[in-house]
């Protein structure tokens, strides 16, 4: 499914409308009418009830405008707050405007803060008259919000969300929650916090990323009537990691009975150090328990009965001239290693040593096999950026906001802010100043998968439950798991997250928060196995 952003959307409704010859009110008259179709659906029949509508300047307050109307042809009595002067409404959601007065429904200018006030008196008149409120439908702005939500417009908001004012009445936002950036989910001053959201089209970036699903609620895509030939024409870079998406690209795991451990790839992992042995373990048993066919890691030769009684289905190397830390002097043991092996996971637990982040920087830089790059190892490459050279393999880099900030020289807030467009500057970074073939993943809320060409999925799966430590380790054995079963490296970031997700999603049913990355890792076979649709 595709996820236009705000220029992207505009454009394709341009498209239809120009290219197409689809009449702009006709699009409008679609979205209407749809959100109507889809309130009847959630709510139940209008008729013998009341609705309060919320209009904004431009398109936006125009649907509310149609909507008003299809309600009204349904028994109920739509009343409408215009939040700016309706005479400066233009176009479309003018010639609706004309519609509504020719039809004399109610309608108030509520166009100061004083006004504002007025509104819960009102309210309580039209509640006096007999008839139930059925819904506080918000109209007010869209997607081509850009400024912060400010004066009257935010009073209404804030009372929209106000738990003293019709709190048990449902709260529909028109296309996005008003106030909420449509790219990356951030609120823009004040957001209304809807509890369906009938979105025109496509759904928008926003409504599933950081914070956003919050403010949208129960998500509703409305056909408006785009055709399909728009995306012929208008590119969307932007998707949706779907279900249906994920289960192809794991169906690809599907075993033959006469298949065997040698099938299945062999993934190395070069990872631990004092007290961080842990995160090696669990990027192994992600590994394992995603079906790798076997499994090794070079490990410091003084931890290595650490990993030898952690690990029993696993094979460990221990390095013979480090004590405690990977380092430079370790190579020809790791290069002879290496052969053989289908990927290679670079970073849990590995530390930042100076003579570490040697061996991490040369490794980057030399080793051909697909390399899934993270922790520590990240923090190496952000800070010897210089240092990096076009890698000689495909690199899946998997950083979490704060080793992203410190991979483009950001900030962790700046990064939440607009993920999808940080995770994207990365790409550039990482690919065009050193030419590489690099695949990032911001993990997160909504994590973000973009490729070396810039176009980005979305991964939705995943719960707060998750939020602990190890997660990332046992993710990056996922995604290395995957590249040595034959999944492409772009296919395996985006199966990984998935399937990383999910597998937390069937523990937090069941549990609630309070599981471990362990415990994650030991549910992905069953979790795969319900893509995989293999049988005895």
């Amino acid at each position: 499914m595709k996820l236009p952003r705000a220029h992207e959307m505009q454009t394709l409704d341009r498209c239809a409308i120009e290219d197409f010859d689809i009449p702009g009110i006709v699009l409008m008259e679609n979205a209407g009418l749809g959100s109507v179709l889809m309130m009847e659906k959630e709510l139940g029949p209008a008729k013998n009830h009341f609705a309060v509508i919320f209009i904004g300047p431009g398109n936006n307050g125009g649907d509310g405008l149609v909507i008003g109307r299809h309600l009204h042809q349904r028994g109920c009595e739509p009343v409408f707050f215009f939040l700016v002067n309706p005479d400066e409404l233009k176009g479309s959601a003018a010639t609706n405007l004309n519609i509504i007065r020719k039809l004399k429904l109610p309608y108030h200018v509520i166009a100061d803060m004083p006004r504002v006030q007025t509104i819960p008196v009102l309210f309580k008149q039209m509640e006096s008259r007999g008839k139930p409120c059925y819904a506080l439908i918000d109209a007010i702005f869209g997607i081509g919000l850009t400024r912060q939500v400010s004066d009257h417009f935010a009073a209404a908001i804030d009372l929209i969300n106000s738990p003293d004012f019709a709190h048990t009445i449902p709260r529909i936002s028109v296309d996005i929650p008003s106030g909420m950036d449509s790219d990356s989910g951030r609120i823009q001053g004040k957001g209304v916090k809807a509890d369906l959201t009938a979105t025109f089209g496509f759904a928008k970036p926003g409504q599933i990323m950081h914070g956003g699903a919050g403010l949208t609620g129960k998500l509703h895509i409305i056909d408006i009537g785009i055709p399909p030939e728009v995306f012929r024409k208008v590119p969307v870079p932007t998707e949706l990691i779907s279900e249906d998406m994920a289960a192809h690209w794991l169906r690809q795991l599907t075993r033959d009975k006469s298949s065997h451990k040698g099938t299945h790839g062999h993934l190395l992992i070069l990872a631990g150090s004092i007290g961080k042995t842990g995160a090696a373990i669990l990027s192994a048993r992600g590994a394992l328990r995603s079906g790798c066919g076997l499994v090794s890691l070079c490990v410091p030769y003084d931890l290595n009965p650490i990993f030898e009684a952690s690990l029993i289905e696993a094979m460990t190397i221990p390095l013979p001239t480090s004590s405690s830390i990977l380092n430079m002097s370790d190579l020809p043991v790791i290069e002879k290693q290496l052969r053989e092996k289908e990927a290679v996971v670079l970073g849990p637990g590995l530390g930042t040593d100076p003579r570490t982040a040697d061996l991490v920087l040369h490794l980057y830089n030399t080793v051909p096999q697909p390399m899934v790059i993270d922790a520590d190892a990240l923090n190496v490459m952000a800070a010897n950026r210089h240092l990096l050279q076009n890698p000689a393999g495909p690199r899946i880099l998997t950083p979490h906001p704060g080793e992203l900030a410190r991979l483009i020289d950001s900030t962790t807030s700046e990064i939440q802010n607009d993920r999808l467009q940080a995770a994207r500057t990365a790409s550039d970074i990482y690919n065009h100043d050193t030419g590489g073939n690099v695949i990032i993943v911001l993990k997160g809320d909504g994590t973000i998968v973009v490729s070396s060409d810039g176009n980005a999925m979305i991964n939705i799966t995943g719960n707060p439950g998750m939020a602990t430590g190890g997660m990332g380790d046992v993710l990056s054995g996922i995604i290395g798991a995957l590249v040595c079963q034959g999944l492409s490296c772009q296919q395996a970031a985006g199966a990984g997250v998935f399937l990383h997700g999910t597998a937390g999603d069937g523990l937090f049913a069941k549990t609630g928060h309070g599981y471990t990355a362990t415990e994650l890792a030991d549910n992905i076979p069953v979790t795969l196995k319900s893509y995989t649709q293999e049988t005895p």
